[in-house]
């Protein structure tokens, strides 16, 4: 088992605020093991009847309960599971309950309540960059490549069996048990499609023809999948600009290594690591909590990958470069123009600390995604 000590923190910081913590992730991501890793912690897995059962009568299950902690792993399974949670949260107020699910809390009638108040949410992510090292992993091409999932990133070698048998159990176990979908092939073709584009504009009109459904229908997947957390949807920022670009978000795909497969590349060249680069980037800022990011695109193509607004005045400017020497001004210096005030981030593969240089009057600061989540919380 691979200690995952910052996510460990994570889940334990948020106990601190309330007494139920969701952990929620893609499958395979490692939710489980996590788990399990938690000190003077209860582990029970709620696809085991015996397991539903013993839950059926929920009082009698916490008061025999001996440590302080519980996870309650895949608990949709349970016919009731807010019900579960919510008498933990009112009634045991001592104990501490870890629920897990590839899905947002409320993603079936099954959650008759949203546990307002009483509960936090934890999204794990693939493999971040600064647990590569934990992992073995001395390539950072390698993770570009295979992916963040804990299995893939880990096999000794690639093996595309891997995301073929991932996407049958995500249609089998997350979408159809919790959604009751069907036109499974046409369902998997989108999801193919967005991999396949990934970083760039949704075109949900281009989308529905080529899917072969209707525009609704593609909206409703796509709602389906970011619930699923197996895609992100990052919408344009804008302050009244006219030049600015407001409709067409961006997708991105939760994972580099089924970004990859559906784009058929068996390895890497140059070019390619850039668009990688900047969802590895964007995993950090996913794990960092972020909950206001966007990007900006003005009329004349010039963009900066992702601002986090802090402020009636003030927006943070994040730039992902795979070389930090292939750096240039042009996005960031028409952004600066509109939004003059805030920090930018250039984040590289940097290996050493942080450094600050200015250009064209503007201060950046180059910096690894390590160091991205601290800097930005010390600014909002």
């Amino acid at each position: 088992m691979i200690e995952r000590p910052s996510w460990q923190e994570r889940v334990v910081s948020a106990w601190q605020s309330a007494p139920v913590v969701w952990l929620c992730g893609p499958r395979r991501v490692g939710k489980t093991v996590l788990a399990q890793s938690l000190p003077e912690t209860e582990f029970w897995n709620c696809d085991l009847p015996s397991v539903v059962e013993r839950l059926r009568d929920v009082e009698s299950f916490y008061r025999s309960v001996k440590r302080p902690r519980v996870v309650l792993d895949e608990v949709h399974q349970l016919p009731d599971p807010s019900r579960v949670l919510k008498v933990a949260a009112d009634e045991f107020r001592n104990l501490k309950v870890l629920a897990t699910g590839s899905s947002t809390l409320a993603a079936t009638r099954k959650f008759r309540d949203s546990l307002a108040g009483r509960k936090r949410v934890v999204e794990l992510t693939p493999v971040l960059y600064e647990e590569l090292a934990a992992f073995g992993v001395r390539d950072l091409q390698e993770r570009l490549l295979r992916g963040g999932l804990p299995p893939a990133l880990l096999a000794e070698q690639t093996e595309p069996e891997f995301y073929r048998e991932w996407l049958d159990s995500y249609f089998a176990r997350d979408v159809q048990e919790l959604f009751h979908l069907e036109k499974r092939g046409a369902f998997l073709l989108l999801l193919e499609l967005l991999l396949r584009q990934s970083g760039g504009l949704l075109d949900i009109s281009r989308l529905a023809r080529e899917c072969g459904v209707s525009r609704p229908t593609v909206m409703n997947w796509l709602e389906v999948y970011q619930t699923t957390h197996v895609v992100r949807v990052v919408r344009p920022f804008a302050g009244a600009r006219r030049r600015e670009l407001l409709a067409q978000p961006k997708v991105y795909g939760f994972d580099t290594g089924f970004v990859c497969q559906a784009r058929g590349w068996d390895r890497l060249r140059a070019e390619d690591c850039g668009l990688l680069w900047e969802h590895l980037v964007l995993e950090s800022l996913v794990a960092a909590g972020i909950a206001r990011l966007h990007f900006w695109r003005d009329k004349q193509q010039r963009e900066v990958d992702f601002v986090v607004p802090r402020g009636r005045d003030h927006v943070d400017a994040i730039e992902c470069k795979w070389q930090a020497s292939a750096w240039e001004m042009r996005g960031l210096a028409a952004f600066r123009a509109s939004y003059p005030k805030g920090n930018n981030y250039v984040v590289c593969p940097l290996h050493g600390p942080p450094y600050e240089r200015t250009e064209q009057g503007h201060r950046l600061t180059f910096l690894s995604p390590s160091e991205l989540p601290q800097r930005l919380a010390g600014s909002l």
